[in-house]
């Protein structure tokens, strides 16, 4: 019989390493049948879907709460069919702690796991590091400090290089896009990235849609656009829309990539799509807002100081963040502004968004996570 792995990605960006981790797989071996949680891209990939994360990725405790139902739903369905059909692999992608659980479950019955953008315990709850260990079979990690921190708690792992390094590319060219999306190429462009979750859409957006009425006063002739993550419709913003329609904001759907490139500027909120756009070389700003008791928790929890991967992967703070209380439109206004006027200031951003991407790691980050998957289904 054909080999079998169960994938389970519960948002937007673990949907799109998952799917190509899929395609470098069957690149490779076309045989082994996939199936599991996804999205839009996982399906896309052929991976038969046995629920589709679209409802269920939320972050922040009080969210949690809120969904906890359809969660507990999907995380059950998921256990049942690692009981009665048992794959021979489960690869877990991000999303940690509902995957934690769907891990605990696959080691009970002696199912291997390999967990693909593991737990950021180096950030937060460092002591769990070793509960981890006992739930996989391999850790495969995608930040450079992380091998060391894991193999220091004697945790199986490997660092596969960063798929974003080769993800982050337009698949179209930049006059195509502005084409389609009805912008124009001698007006300064500013991108507002709010994230891939319902919640991010109700909390970050309105702060970026403030901070870009704020800009336009400033500077008349600017341009905004807004990509639409493939876990959300157009629908979905919809409110939050309606009282800004004097911004003429483009809702986009389409790569992400693709639009990052058309963006002369960017105010996104924190979270992968941080890393994505420094791989693009587009200036930036980091947004973030949390309902306030979920951030009084995680700010008692967190042990660094910097939240944007891009800074994290710096070592040093190459982009301003404004989180929870300094998300304020007028700060956040005011740093697009300098970025896009003071030539200087955008040139030494991008210099150092290069050396970031320096840091990343070399090309081939889902054919290593492929080839280790095979190493794990054959040993």
């Amino acid at each position: 019989m054909n080999k079998r792995i169960m994938i389970s990605a519960g948002e937007a960006s673990g949907d799109m390493h998952a799917a190509n981790f899929v395609k470098a797989l069957h690149t490779i071996d076309n045989s082994i049948e996939v199936y599991g949680m996804g999205s839009e891209q996982l399906r896309d990939a052929g991976v038969d879907l046995l629920i589709d994360c679209s409802d269920i990725a939320v972050v922040g405790l009080v969210e949690v709460i809120a969904n906890y139902r359809k969660i507990i739903k999907a995380l059950n369905i998921l256990k049942e069919s690692l009981r009665n059909n048992p794959p021979d692999l489960l690869i877990l992608v991000d999303y940690q702690e509902f995957n934690s659980k769907l891990a605990v479950v696959a080691k009970s019955l002696g199912i291997k796991v390999l967990f693909y953008i593991g737990p950021q315990v180096w950030a937060w709850r460092q002591h769990r590091v070793h509960k981890i260990g006992e739930r996989i079979d391999m850790m495969a990690v995608i930040l450079p400090f992380e091998e060391k921190f894991y193999a220091d708690a004697n945790v199986p792992v490997r660092f596969v290089g960063n798929p974003l390094v080769d993800e982050a590319k337009p698949n179209r060219d930049k006059q195509s896009c502005l084409d389609d999306y009805q912008l124009s190429n001698d007006r300064p462009i500013v991108g507002l990235f709010p994230g891939s979750r319902r919640g991010e859409i109700k909390r970050v957006l309105p702060i970026q849609l403030e901070a870009a009425e704020k800009l336009l006063e400033q500077k008349p002739d600017l341009q905004f656009v807004l990509p639409v993550a493939s876990t959300l419709t157009k629908e979905a913003f919809a409110d939050c829309l309606k009282k800004y329609s004097h911004l003429n904001v483009k809702l986009v759907k389409d790569l992400s990539y693709n639009v990052m490139q058309c963006c002369d500027a960017i105010i996104t909120a924190s979270g992968t799509a941080t890393l994505e756009i420094a791989l693009m070389g587009v200036p930036n700003c980091n947004t973030y807002k949390m309902s306030p008791i979920s951030y009084a928790i995680l700010k008692r929890m967190v042990k660094i100081d910097k939240i944007g991967l891009v800074n994290i992967v710096a070592e040093k703070k190459i982009v301003e963040e404004f989180i929870q209380h300094q998300a304020q439109p007028q700060l956040i206004a005011d740093e697009i502004f300098k970025i896009l006027s003071d030539d200087l200031y955008r040139n030494n951003m991008t210099t150092e968004l290069n050396k970031v991407r320096d840091k990343l790691g070399k090309t081939g980050g889902a054919k290593n996570v492929a080839q280790l998957a095979l190493e794990m289904l054959n040993s």
